[in-house]
């Protein structure tokens, strides 16, 4: 597959990724790929930001809402499928576009995936309950009791990280960083990577405008019907989680709302440290005209 090329897009949450996907995709005559890992389940809709109906018909998406939450998915197999779909996508494009803001699932596309052993589900089924009954303070614990090498570079604050992280240790009896792998695996395509950001304080305004947009669409009763799943790990993110202690009398409903902002943001931070630590990315501010950017594109295409 020589002269093909994968141009990702990405940046932190509500930044504006899909928008330029699909002008990308039009321009180039090409396909989507998302790995946005919360746009797979297909009963998630209204608090993932799924491309809505028109955008999904002004380009071709894969991999949006394709699985159930009841499903087993994880990075690796992601990685696997959207590799096999690359290699069918490039046997008549040369120009394939990704975009998502789940910086471990686009690295496991451009750079391939360590290798972990199978891990027996009931392992995080237990963990997830821990998680709910015990709070995310007895998973750090134990997580650096048994890990502190793995303890010391994650995001703690993100459950399903250490939840991952516990999972490898309970399974094998060896740490997760001893499973990683210390190079990348050879594509036999070309990455083309843009990064799209903004001032703090656009990005934070656009999450919160966001946020009332949900709840104005209906993101409550999206998360009431999922109520009885709600220790599923594909539940277990920004937006559910929050509105689940609602209905279980935990908090107040505009507490729910403003924690969702406010955690939102915290994961709009961790997307853009992720993606800041990469030397390959190509920054574009959020008003960038659209033909600075292809021509930028263009460029690289044709060196």
């Amino acid at each position: 597959m020589r002269n093909k090329t994968l141009i990702t897009v990405v940046g932190p949450t509500a930044i504006g990724k899909t928008v330029l996907a699909i002008k990308l995709a039009q321009h180039y005559q090409t396909e989507i790929i998302s790995s946005d890992s919360r746009q797979f389940y297909k009963e998630m809709h209204i608090g993932t930001a799924v491309p809505t109906d028109k955008e999904l018909k002004m380009a071709k998406h894969h991999f949006v809402q394709h699985k159930s939450i009841v499903d087993a998915y994880n990075v690796g197999d992601f990685e696997r499928d959207a590799i096999a779909l690359l290699h069918n996508l490039f046997e008549e494009k040369n120009v394939v576009v990704m975009a998502g803001g789940s910086g471990l699932y686009v690295d496991a596309v451009l750079n391939g995936m360590d290798d972990f052993p199978d891990i027996d589900p009931k392992i995080r089924e237990t963990l997830n309950l821990q998680l709910h009954s015990e709070g995310i303070e007895s998973l750090q614990q134990q997580l650096e009791l048994l890990d502190p090498e793995t303890f010391a570079k994650i995001d703690t604050a993100n459950p399903r990280r250490i939840i991952r992280a516990l999972e490898v240790c309970i399974a094998t009896g060896k740490s997760y960083a001893s499973f990683l792998k210390k190079q990348s695996q050879k594509r036999n395509f070309s990455s083309i990577i843009i990064g799209i950001t903004a001032e703090r304080s656009i990005i934070y305004d656009r999450i919160n405008r966001r946020v009332d947009l949900m709840m104005a669409q209906g993101l409550l009763e999206e998360v009431r019907s999922l109520k009885a799943h709600k220790t599923l790990n594909a539940l277990n993110t920004v937006g559910y989680k929050e509105l689940f202690k609602y209905l279980d009398g935990e908090q107040s409903l505009e507490f729910a709302v403003s924690e969702i902002k406010k955690n939102t943001r915290r994961f709009a931070k961790r997307q853009l440290t992720w993606f800041r630590k990469k030397t390959d990315i190509i920054w574009v501010e959020n008003v960038t005209d659209f033909g600075k950017i292809t021509h930028i594109i263009d460029s690289l295409l044709n060196r």
